[in-house]
């Protein structure tokens, strides 16, 4: 079976945790992009609920299939978000932000009542590191910014190199938010907590892509079936 047959089994067992009058966080990303073609369909067969997309891609996706929207300014919170990761440890800890939507991503699952990832089996891992960590900056002041997030790293025990994300036409990546992602190739970082909270209190660093305590359900696809794991 290939890897996006994968993703659309994974999708579609998330779609079975959404009810009637649900309001959802419409996650980013290849796997997200499954459920929103399958929550189109029953969107069209009669299901009622509303979504919050998590980047201008995912808009554009969900309004193609039919799925009405909302913004978090209308409502005060989600019942649920689904959301595809680029790595899940057994802690259910993440890294998203290959895709760039990390901010919004991480804004739309912390107002949602519960987190469901959903991905394909090779995005499980012992613990996150071996995907580059997305880290979204400001322009302003990169250097400085850049060499606390060295010194974040060192306070945490990891070391690797920072590139600045550029896009397809080589110009620098620019997030919905006008802002820069560093992506840090890492490897194993053996205290996600302890470096997410070093990250957080640089004044350059706009948000980064580990997701700490936000994921409660991952549903993982894979050749032997489909597997779901619950925060410990």
């Amino acid at each position: 079976m290939d890897m996006d047959a994968l993703k659309r089994q994974a999708a579609a067992r998330a779609l079975e945790h959404v009810h009637d009058g649900m309001k959802l966080g419409l996650g980013t990303g290849s796997t997200a992009k499954h459920f929103i073609e399958l929550l189109g369909e029953k969107v069209k067969g009669g299901l009622r609920v509303v979504g919050v997309p998590t980047s201008e891609a995912t808009r554009a996706q969900a309004k193609a299939n039919g799925v009405p929207l909302t913004t978090l300014d209308e409502i005060d919170h989600l019942d649920l978000t689904v959301d595809g990761a680029d790595e899940v440890d057994p802690q259910l800890n993440l890294i998203k932000g290959g895709g760039g939507a990390l901010l919004r991503e991480k804004i739309v699952a912390s107002a949602s009542d519960r987190m469901i990832v959903i991905a394909d089996d090779s995005k499980w891992v012992a613990s996150l590191g071996r995907f580059p960590l997305p880290i979204e900056v400001v322009p302003f002041g990169l250097a400085a910014t850049q060499r606390a997030i060295a010194d974040a790293f060192v306070r945490s025990g990891v070391s690797g190199q920072m590139v600045v994300r550029k896009a397809a036409d080589g110009h620098v990546f620019v997030t919905d938010g006008g802002h820069w992602i560093v992506d840090a190739r890492l490897g194993e970082i053996q205290d996600a907590p302890r470096l997410a909270g070093f990250l957080s209190a640089i004044p350059g660093v706009v948000e980064h892509g580990l997701f700490i305590g936000l994921a409660g359900t991952v549903i993982l696809a894979g050749a032997q079936g489909i597997r779901v794991i619950e925060r410990p």
